[in-house]
């Protein structure tokens, strides 16, 4: 079928299970196009470029051209979400530390975990004929906490018109920036206090007015034997490290001015998350800390993009997090001496 002939309707983002890129996409499959002046478009650009509508750039059009005809109208909602992705994804500092993420279709999920014989995890030698430790993989008891964070678009289509749709799209991108940073707070919360399923994180407390270099090989040690690659501290913290001495090498003052990321010496990515708590730096190992659940893809109320033309319309998107090694995530936390001597 010809990407022009398809007939766009707003029941295609009602089927359960698939996005309406991805009917569009067994509709007029891409890899159709291979080697043509269409092939670097998905199935949702061709239907943009069917109708000409231009959604960024100098010459982008206005929020009207999607409501010349039913079909176009269609495309509306998509392009909402599309937007709203597009901001989730470049505020976002979750896949820094995520390890995994599962796609579900409805809201209760329970995720596994594992537990080796006696707490042994070193493999020890196995004599011949011996029995092999065991590592049993069971489900949790506790559902994974799914959260829904969103915004709600309230405008009339007369109002946004004549607007340009690369305006449009900045507006957009901030829903998205805002839900993004919503889910990285909800991340935090369950590295450090846990999933429900008493597996809050470990504490290593050290007693000093500010972090020093010393303190950072501490949780080094103590996160082992798993990898100190991501550190998460709030902006207090972040510049107490950055005056350390050892940070202030020439190779990481280069990557910091350049990219505005920071790796420590110890070759962990430090990241700046407002809502850690003052005086505490969490670590953990990306590659085996942190699950996270999603329920379905950004949701957009089609109906009243649609058929309504804006007016309100809901924008959100489900999830939730979920430890997968608890062990992997630590707490580093500085206790100012008077703090000490006062408790004792």
């Amino acid at each position: 079928m010809s990407f022009d002939n398809i007939r766009l309707e707003k029941g295609m983002y009602a089927t359960l299970g698939k996005s309406f890129s991805g009917i569009l996409e067994e509709l007029d499959p891409s890899e159709n196009y291979e080697g043509t002046p269409l092939g670097h478009l998905d199935a949702y650009q061709r239907q943009l470029k069917r109708f000409d509508i231009r959604v960024s750039g100098a010459g982008s059009d206005a929020v009207e051209k999607f409501f010349q005809t039913s079909d176009s109208a269609a495309l509306f909602p998509e392009y909402v979400s599309r937007a709203v992705r597009q901001g989730m994804e470049q505020a976002n500092v979750l896949p820094s530390l995520v390890a995994t993420t599962t796609r579900i279709d409805g809201l209760d999920y329970r995720t596994i975990t594992s537990t080796p014989d006696e707490g042994d995890k070193s493999l020890m030698p196995v004599m011949e004929g011996s029995v092999l430790p065991q590592t049993v993989v069971k489900t949790k008891e506790t559902l994974v906490h799914l959260h829904k964070r969103g915004r709600m678009l309230v405008s009339s289509y007369e109002a946004l018109r004549f607007q340009r749709l690369d305006l449009f799209t900045v507006m957009l991108r901030q829903i998205g920036a805002y839900i993004s940073r919503a889910q990285v707070k909800d991340a935090v919360d369950v590295l450090i206090n846990g999933d429900g399923n008493e597996n809050a994180a470990a504490i290593s407390t050290v007693t000093a007015t500010a972090f020093t270099y010393e303190h950072l090989v501490k949780l080094w040690g103590d996160l082992a034997p798993y990898e100190l690659n991501t550190m998460l501290a709030s902006t207090a913290t972040m510049s107490n490290l950055l005056t350390i001495g050892e940070m202030k090498d020439a190779q990481a003052g280069l990557n910091f001015q350049g990219t505005g990321k920071m790796i420590t010496p110890m070759g962990a990515s430090l990241l700046h998350v407002p809502c850690v708590p003052a005086n505490t730096i969490v670590g953990l190992d990306k590659n085996c800390a942190l699950e996270m659940v999603q329920a379905g893809d950004v949701l957009t109320e089609y109906d009243k993009l649609i058929d309504r033309q804006l007016e309100r319309a809901s924008i959100s998107c489900i999830a939730g997090f979920a430890k997968i090694l608890p062990e992997a995530c630590r707490l580093l936390q500085v206790v100012p001496e008077e703090e000490t001597e006062t408790g004792s």
